[in-house]
Order: C-alpha cells, then structure tokens, then sequence
C-alpha cells in the first residue's frame, strides 16, 4: 500500500488552520497549484468535490485532477476524502489539525492500494504517483495553507 505522510508546524491556532483547510472552494485564492475546487452535491462540510492541480516540475506544470467524497468534523478538527474518481480512485485521505506550541500541527494522510493498472499497479503507486504527485501537491497545499493562517493572525 502507498502511504505518504506530510506533517507542517503553522503558527495560527487550529481553529483558524482548520477553517482555511476545510474551506476547499478557497483553496485556489490560497494556494497558487490549484486550478480549480468545485462541489458537485452535499455542502462544504460533506459532499462531492472535485479538484485540479498543477505538479510543477521546474517550468513545466502537469495537470492533475481528482473527484473525492469529503466529509468535514469540526470537533475533531478532522477532514477525510474518499477519492472517487481520476487515477487516484479509492485513495483515503485525512488531515488532522492538532494543537501544538507554536500553534497547530497539520498531519496529511494518504493510503491507497494504487491504480488499477495490472503488473504496474504497485511500483506506479509506490515510485511515482505517492512520492512525486501526491507528496509533491501535499507538500505545497499545506505551505500554502499555514501560509494563509499565519497571515490571518490567528
């Protein structure tokens, strides 16, 4: 199974980190990769998203792009996905923002058994698409998230 873990440290409280996670239609305002958030049923807090981003690799950008079951917990301060559709079909996904001294941890998950690519399925998953597609959008996503809470003074 492929799993990548992207932990950040942002000094806003998780409150503030939460909301701005959470709140995937702004993402693009945010967070310069993303092409675009569109929810096609349920509402910001559950429902179906789809999602597009640019995996730049130097001055060249891929195109990327996903369809998830999104179901936020405020509470728990918590967010999952389920992806439904584009090559990354059955990935489970989840952020975690937690307190911590300087203000929040944010730790993104994400577990999936790999494309349904026969023969290839696993070392696609395991080589490429976790440790440079997925790794690489995650990595930028909470930048410019902590980026965006840190400004927000919270």
């Amino acid at each position: 199974m492929m799993r990548t873990v992207d932990v950040t440290v942002v000094a806003a409280s998780p409150d503030v980190v939460f909301a701005l996670a959470a709140d995937v239609e702004r993402w693009p305002h945010h967070l310069a990769h993303y092409r675009w958030v569109r929810f096609h049923q349920g509402s910001a807090s559950e429902g179906i998203v789809e999602m597009a981003a640019w995996r730049p690799f130097g001055v060249f950008k891929w195109p990327t792009w996903w369809k998830s079951e999104m179901r936020s917990d405020s509470t728990n301060r918590e967010i999952r996905y389920r992806h439904i559709g584009g090559v990354t079909t059955g990935m489970d996904v989840l952020w975690t923002v937690t307190p911590h001294p300087v203000g929040s941890q944010v730790h993104l998950l994400h577990e999936w058994d790999g494309p349904a690519w026969p023969v290839i399925r696993r070392p696609a998953a395991e080589w490429v698409i976790g440790p440079i597609f997925v790794h690489g959008i995650a990595t930028r996503t909470l930048a410019g998230i902590a980026r965006a809470a840190e400004r927000s003074n919270g």
